[in-house]
């Protein structure tokens, strides 16, 4: 098994993604590697750590998810691994519901939400976002 994180989705995947048939509601699991240092383009913030950019992305996030229809779910740090094997572990585990692909779509392409993706970018060293079926409960 080859894992990859990534921080933004290739046009291939967002088209996989965001085309299917399918547009039911669904839970995003999001397992999240930080960087060790910030990193923004312009140069600012530099003393926050990796997690402390993707904080303030994280802080915000939730009345975008909400805006759509959507709810934010448990958000964590990973403390351990019991079974299986990975070289690293992941950093934080975050879940997040949306009604559709659809709703999701309308929250990133929303400018006020990509104002905030700034600081996920700036903190992200790469993630796996794994799309479930159904709804948090």
């Amino acid at each position: 098994m080859i894992v990859t994180n990534m921080v933004h989705p290739n046009a291939g995947q967002a088209a996989a993604f965001f085309g299917g048939e399918e547009d039911a509601s669904f839970v995003m699991v999001n397992l999240l590697k930080f960087k060790p240092k910030a990193e923004y383009p312009d140069g600012s913030d530099a003393h926050l750590s990796g997690a402390e950019a993707y904080l303030r992305y994280g802080m915000a996030v939730r009345a975008h998810i909400e805006a759509v229809g959507g709810r934010a779910g448990y958000a964590g740090p990973v403390t351990g691994l019991l079974l299986g094997e990975v070289e690293e572990l992941w950093d934080m585990v975050a879940l997040a519901e949306y009604p559709s692909r659809a709703a999701m779509m309308a929250m990133i392409q929303n400018p006020d939400y990509q104002e905030i993706a700034k600081h996920r970018a700036a903190g992200l060293a790469g993630q796996l976002n794994i799309r479930t079926k159904g709804t948090l409960g």
